[in-house]
């Protein structure tokens, strides 16, 4: 089985919480599974767990920040969007 590791890009693309495993464990820590949710489990992960049901996640933001890359609001010359103006429907009766 090929290992997957994450370039910098893949993980700004991540979404807002990632799995727990593979994405967090063999794909930034380089844990095996067993390792991964044991260290989940025991608390002793750089980053906490979010459970959502059976499943347990890791905040993307938490990631970055442990591993120092830039989040949105604090990389160099983040301006966010201005809003989006959205024109009001009417309807007029008569």
């Amino acid at each position: 089985m090929k290992d997957r590791l994450f370039t910098v890009a893949q993980m700004y693309d991540q979404p807002p919480l990632m799995p727990l495993w593979p994405d967090f464990g063999r794909g930034v820590c380089q844990l095996a599974e067993s390792t991964t949710f044991q260290l989940a489990a025991e608390g002793r992960l750089p980053v906490e767990t979010v459970r959502l049901g059976r499943k347990r996640y890791v905040r993307t933001i938490d990631v970055l920040t442990w591993l120092h890359l830039p989040t949105n609001d604090d990389s160099a010359g983040y301006q966010p969007a201005p809003p989006v103006e959205q024109s009001a429907t009417t309807s007029s009766s008569k």
